[in-house]
């Protein structure tokens, strides 16, 4: 059995830690994660769920959670196939065109999108890929509010994607932190080919 303890931690870090932990079982076996409220013993669980794991929480004391994910063998003709592990993502392109969400107060519009990204990293299902261009080519940056959600859908299996003459123009291209450069395209490409187009 492998133990997180991930009391203490923000979300999504404690789902965070325990995908780390069920990949490194490397086949079947129980992950226990320790964490201290209702929300992160949810998060864990609907994680459970949607990775096909079995999964059993137990309040222990005052702001003290265990949950027991339980992971099972993969069958023998996917062996070699990650256990546990399937494809989260819809056919979505988010296209962020800007560091903040909407018309108004710019700070009220930061801390929007600063919420929408966080809020992706909890959906059961999430978006195939996340295109930043103009104004949105800072937060796949260094300093950028959002690098720790941006780099858990990464983490995820999200294709995180950034505009290289956005970068250019910004004067970014060196402090790019999560995420490829691409071009217009393969955004043009992308969004066309899409089932479906989210603008923040």
């Amino acid at each position: 059995m492998l133990r997180v303890d991930a009391r203490g931690d923000a979300c999504p870090l404690p789902v965070v830690k325990a995908k780390k932990a069920i990949a490194a079982l490397a086949g079947a076996g129980e992950v226990e994660v320790l964490v201290d409220n209702e929300i992160a013993v949810q998060n864990l669980t609907k994680m459970a769920k949607q990775k096909g794991c079995q999964s059993a929480a137990e309040k222990l004391g005052e702001r003290e959670y265990r949950v027991l994910l339980t992971v099972g063998e993969p069958v023998e003709a996917e062996a070699e196939a990650p256990v546990c592990t399937p494809d989260a993502r819809t056919d979505t392109v988010v296209a962020i065109a800007s560091d903040k969400m909407g018309e108004g107060a710019e700070e009220l519009g930061k801390t929007l999108l600063k919420a929408f990204v966080f809020s992706l990293t909890q959906q059961d299902k999430q978006p195939k890929t996340i295109l930043f261009y103009n104004g949105g080519a800072h937060l796949t940056c260094a300093g950028s509010p959002m690098l720790d959600d941006l780099k858990a859908l990464e983490a995820e299996g999200v294709e995180i994607l950034t505009c290289g003459t956005c970068l250019n123009f910004y004067g970014l291209t060196e402090q790019l932190a999560v995420g490829g450069v691409t071009n217009m395209y393969v955004i043009a490409e992308k969004m066309l080919t899409a089932g479906n187009v989210v603008k923040p």
